[in-house]
């Protein structure tokens, strides 16, 4: 009930409103109409006069009336800040009372464990309760029951909320949502019923949600969800179709949970229908590119069992081909003729090319860090040509190699109002591209080695890479700095330099009894000869000393008699890089390859020339695994002096033989030193896959591995000298930076060699 009361001529009048949204208004008693002089707003507290002068239907100078007020009443009713409105009359003076509805001044929680509270609060703001907002008391059971919601998703039926307002001062409440989550239901079975053709065991490999596992307590693939439940039978789905099972159906799917909330049950029960063949490929519509070509995309031909994923993937690969053309919109629809008593389909491809479009400008977002100009001189797409979908992906690709963003995406939405315009978008978002790298290694001989390193791959936002490293270990002391930019020339012709000083002190590791001190620096260019090859070239000035001990290897003495104990030379060097890779980081397929020679050129006084050859493939395997093989050869010879010993090849490590120490595969001196030598020749087979129910995290994978490889002198090469190892490995860019590591076991070791079967690095990123 609402009470209106008007005051005419001094003399006060009552009137009762059934409701105030109800029109007409009756009043219980009525008052002369007349002009307003003056409206006075009274009992507002945060609200401003204004906004309530605002939404009144009535101002100084107007005609009040009976309706007139009425309508007053509704409007501000209806504005949702107050809880009473009063009209009163004085003379021909309009008076509005009303009182405020309270505000909300802060939402709390208790017992929120599950979720943030700042996601809770903007779930509960889309419900329309926020911080700052009126307060409604309607409002708290759509809270309640969005807050009910969110815990739902993640299994918690057992959970209850209970809600206290508490009065604050200014008008305003304090709301507190008091949470008991319970305990989280867990799938205990998933049935499918109606599977023949394949054992359920197989079907639900296909699942995100499972009946729970080792590592159910980090990837929470036990907890039921009704979207994942959703994706889980479209998994489902596609794995029927992509075996023939052109009429598969879902039936049923029901859902059950226990009494006490702890157990959910999931039944599904399915159609299988039968396999189909296809017996027919037909291209329809308007064919600009010759058919013979869009033929060859197809990945299926007449004979195949029905798969729906090649059916899909050849109607991509049509319109890329013609988005290549310009045509960006290009359609290519399949239609089916299904003969049931054959068991056949045949389908008819309809080709929609479009119109052919130009891209009107290229637009980039999320480069907080990063310049434009870094990102725009790695498209190969250009505003104002036509659209050219093969060159789109290369950018993307191009982009992705940077390994400066976290994500990257390309989107091309067609301009308004015009109809062969489209824009292509870029977003990416950026990902720390400094890195702080700990190492650390163990071994019999060298107990524990420790480096570090920082670099910064993309400083200022430049593009520019610039690294400084420090080695202390007991063997290896390095200090170096490198710089490189890779647009020297807008060409894209890059420029490095490099700085460094080496000490190795062969006499702590039982490798001999001498030191070398080495100092140089070094310019290089690359020339980007095609989007996938580069060449570089270097030149760099060297100096190395060598300081004998009493002991020093008897090789070495003789080295250093004969030729000085300060080696200068001038390395000149010429590289080819090919790099294919999808990606720098999660590599799943492409190819890495580098062949390098470096010369000894006169001036100084060792000459000398090394060759070598490094291949790296990937080839993915399914949808999760990826085969990864690595191959190194390298073959080095001196100019008229014997090749320095700082020039020559090692192996053994990490990069190289896991489960043998670093450097020590290789010709040995009469005294058991490592002399290194002119050869090297080592490999590597590795089946990359995911850990362990973590699937769909690109930032951590396995790796089982068998290396080979020796160093070899002047000699002739022996396959049974090669060392052998296996294992398994671990790649894992964690939270902290990456890490990597591996543990080896040796397949071939003979008496003498350095074993190191734990290595690994870990570092941070900033």
């Amino acid at each position: 009930m609402v009470f209106v009361r008007f005051a005419c001529r001094g003399a006060l009048l009552a009137g009762v409103l059934v409701a105030c949204l109800l029109a007409p208004m009756r009043l219980a008693l009525a008052f002369e109409p007349f002009v307003i002089r003056d409206i006075r707003v009274e009992g507002v507290q945060r609200t401003e006069a204004g906004t309530v002068f605002g939404y009144l239907p009535v101002k100084v100078g107007d005609r009040m009336t009976e309706e007139r007020a009425a309508e007053s009443i509704r409007a501000l009713f209806a504005t949702g800040f107050f809880k009473d409105v009063r009209i009163e009359v004085e003379g021909d003076i309009l008076i509005v009372a009303v009182e405020e509805r309270p505000a909300i001044a802060q939402i709390d929680f208790t017992g929120l464990k599950a979720f943030e509270a700042d996601a809770v609060k903007k779930s509960l703001r889309e419900a329309g309760l926020a911080e700052g907002r009126i307060f409604d008391r309607s409002m708290l059971d759509r809270a309640e029951q969005e807050l009910k919601r969110q815990y739902l998703s993640r299994g918690l039926y057992g959970m209850t909320v209970k809600t206290t307002v508490t009065p604050l001062d200014r008008n305003r409440v304090g709301l507190n949502f008091a949470v008991e989550e319970g305990e989280t239901a867990k799938i205990r079975k998933i049935n499918i019923v109606g599977a023949s053709a394949f054992r359920e065991s197989v079907l639900l490999e296909e699942f995100e949600l499972s009946e729970g596992g080792w590592f159910s307590w980090y990837t929470k693939d036990d907890q039921y969800s009704k979207q994942k439940l959703t994706a889980d039978i479209e998994a489902l789905r596609s794995f029927y179709l992509n075996r023939g099972y052109l009429e598969f159906a879902v039936e049923s799917t029901q859902v059950s949970i226990t009494p006490d909330k702890k157990d959910i049950y999931i039944t599904i029960g399915i159609r299988e229908g039968r396999k189909f063949t296809v017996s027919e490929v037909k291209l329809a519509g308007e064919l600009v590119v010759p058919e013979a070509q869009l033929r060859a995309l197809l990945e299926f031909k007449p004979g195949d069992v029905f798969n729906g994923e090649r059916l899909t993937a050849s109607t991509k690969k049509i319109q890329d081909r013609l988005g290549n053309e310009g045509y960006a919109f290009a359609n290519a629809n399949a239609a089916p003729e299904i003969d049931r008593d054959k068991q056949t389909v045949a389908f008819t491809i309809f080709i929609d090319p479009g119109r052919r479009v130009y891209v009107r400008r290229v637009n980039i977002a999320g480069n907080t860090r990063t310049r434009d100009e870094v990102v725009r001189r790695e498209l190969r797409q250009l505003e104002g040509s036509y659209y050219d979908g093969e060159k789109i992906n290369e950018s993307k690709k191009r982009l992705d190699r940077l390994d400066y963003f976290k994500e990257t995406s390309i989107e091309t939405p067609a301009v308004a109002g015009t109809p062969d315009q489209v824009d292509v978008n870029i977003k990416v978002e950026e990902k720390p591209t400094g890195q702080l790298l700990l190492g650390a290694g163990f071994s019999s001989s060298e107990k524990l080695v420790l480096s570090t390193s920082i670099a910064q791959a993309n400083i200022f936002g430049s593009g520019n890479y610039v690294a400084a490293s420090i080695s202390t270990g007991r063997t290896n002391k390095i200090y170096s700095l490198s710089h490189n930019n890779p647009y020297f020339t807008v060409d894209g012709i890059s420029r490095g330099f490099d700085l460094y000083h080496r000490d190795f002190n062969a006499a702590n590791v039982n490798l001999g009894d001498y030191q070398t001190r080495s100092t140089g620096a070094g310019v290089r260019f690359g020339y980007p000869y095609t989007a996938k090859d580069t060449f570089i070239f270097g030149l760099a000035i060297d100096a190395t000393n060598y300081s004998l001990g009493v002991l020093a290897p008897t090789r070495l003495l003789s080295y250093v008699t004969t030729y000085g104990s300060n080696v200068r030379t001038l390395p000149a060097s010429a590289a080819w890089i090919r790099d294919t890779r999808d990606s720098a980081v999660y590599t799943r397929s492409g190819r890495l390859q580098n062949a390098g020679m470096e010369l000894g050129l006169p001036g100084g006084n060792v000459q000398y020339w090394r060759m070598n050859y490094v291949d790296r493939w990937y080839y993915p395997i399914g949808k999760l695994y990826t085969l990864y093989l690595r191959g190194d050869v390298g073959i080095a010879r001196g100019i008229d002096k014997p090749l320095p010993f700082n020039k020559r090849y090692y192996a053994g490590g990490i990069g190289s033989v896991r489960g043998y120490d670093i450097n020590s595969l290789g010709p040995r001196d009469t005294d058991e030193s490592i002399l290194g030598g002119e050869r090297r020749l080592t490999g590597t087979i590795e089946f990359l896959f995911p850990f362990p129910g973590l699937s769909k995290d690109r930032s951590v994978r396995l790796a089982a591995f068998v290396d080979g490889g020796r160093v070899y002198g002047s000699g002739p090469i022996s396959g049974g000298s090669f060392r052998y190892s296996t294992g398994l490995g671990l790649d894992w860019q964690s939270p902290f930076g990456p890490l990597r590591l591996s543990w080896a076991l040796p397949l071939n070791n003979q008496a003498g060699d350095r074993l190191q079967r734990l290595q690994f690095t870990a570092g941070t990123a900033f």
